[in-house]
């Protein structure tokens, strides 16, 4: 009997920082969704939408509850993507790292 799929470190280590930087892009996302304003009602593209917010807005509403957006009025700058990329960067580094061995 041969083994189909023989599954080594670097295997599990790629597929962990593929994962990492899928929901890097979906934060991105996040960010491109907040900047305009009205998306004309699409079902598909409101159940992506939506789907993109509720992956990621738990994430971001972990920093968003420490740091406050900066300025006020109409224009708010929300710094809580900057900092999920950058920890979501650090932890990517650090579990593939420990994987790979």
């Amino acid at each position: 009997m041969t083994v189909l799929f023989a599954v080594e470190r670097q295997d599990v280590a790629d597929y962990v920082s593929a994962l990492f930087l899928v929901y890097t892009v979906l934060v991105l996302l996040n960010v491109l969704i907040s900047w305009v304003p009205r998306m004309p009602y699409n079902r598909a593209l409101r159940a992506t939408l939506d789907f993109v917010k509720e992956t990621t807005d738990p994430y971001l509403n972990l920093f968003r509850r420490v740091l406050p957006p900066i300025g006020g009025g109409g224009f708010a700058l929300d710094l809580s993507p900057i900092i999920g990329i950058i920890l979501l960067s650090v932890a990517r580094a650090v579990v593939v790292g420990l994987i790979r061995g």
